[in-house]
């Protein structure tokens, strides 16, 4: 199954979106979410950063990390896609209950469903890269990984435990 997601206020997948009101902690300081933290990251600290850290909105974050005025970092183009993978993984490792809606996504495809970026997500005709949804299924997957393995007890009793249960008095 494909799952699309666009906007932050989609239920109950809009969390998937970098827009989304679930903020982050990375490099000593707090980013109301991941949409300002990624473009802040597009200029080598100082002021613009610390504008854009400070932004009211994902929105504004957004339009102040596209400013033309605003030189960006030498290496952005090549770096950019790590700086939203460390931005999305904090974000799932940083909220439980997201954490537990991306889980619960099992094998599905996440495909950022937009029109205009074909980076991103799908674009205009569905033959985007769909980086964002390709970062958040491997984020899925190392996340996954790591959870615990359930465990069934031999007799398939659940919480039956034959140490406990089949000891003898005493």
């Amino acid at each position: 199954m494909t799952i699309r997601f666009h906007g932050a206020d989609e239920v109950p997948y809009g969390c998937f979106s970098t827009f989304s009101p679930h903020g982050i902690e990375l490099d000593g300081a707090y980013w109301p979410a991941v949409e300002h933290w990624y473009q802040a990251q597009r200029f080598s600290g100082g002021r613009q950063a610390e504008r854009i850290r400070r932004a009211d909105s994902p929105l504004r974050a957004a339009a102040l990390g596209r400013d033309p005025a605003a030189p960006l970092r030498r290496d952005w183009h090549k770096a950019r896609d790590e700086v939203m993978r460390r931005g999305v993984e904090a974000k799932f490792r940083t909220h439980e209950d997201i954490r537990a809606i991306l889980l619960a996504t099992g094998g599905d495809e996440l495909v950022e469903d937009t029109f205009d970026d074909g980076h991103w997500g799908c674009g205009r005709n569905g033959t985007g890269r769909n980086l964002l949804g390709r970062i958040l299924m491997r984020t899925r997957s190392r996340l996954a990984a790591e959870q615990p393995p359930t465990a069934t007890p031999p007799d398939g009793a659940p919480g039956r435990n034959p140490d406990v249960h089949d000891r003898p008095p005493g």
